[in-house]
């Protein structure tokens, strides 16, 4: 049973012996790298690097949903990849615009 399913792995469309495979498996990278930056402090954080995150996860998710065969591997990591984007997009957003501003005491 086991081996039947690793040579249906093995001989897929979008299987290890392809670029179809690899590269969306590579690219875990990014994700893994985004959600260590959850950790940094939110100046740190770039608009233009997040939106683009963001916004390729979701047009590459989009993509290996309607190509066929299905790339699950492809749309995982740019679901991922969505999903932390626009949570670092929303923790600067909120920390840029919707924090609460100390009032300044002065000292007599």
């Amino acid at each position: 049973m086991a081996t039947s399913k690793l040579q249906a792995l093995w001989n897929h469309p979008a299987g290890p012996k392809t670029i179809h495979f690899w590269a969306p498996t590579f690219k875990w990278g990014i994700s893994i790298a985004n959600i260590a930056d959850f950790a940094k402090p939110t100046d740190k954080i770039s608009y233009p690097q997040q939106l683009v995150v963001a916004c390729s996860g979701v047009i590459w998710f989009r993509y290996g949903m309607v190509i066929t065969p299905k790339n699950w591997n492809l749309s995982s990591v740019n679901l991922a990849m969505a999903g932390t984007g626009i949570c670092q997009l929303a923790r600067k957003i909120k920390n840029d615009f919707a924090s609460e501003v100390e009032p300044v005491v002065v000292a007599k």
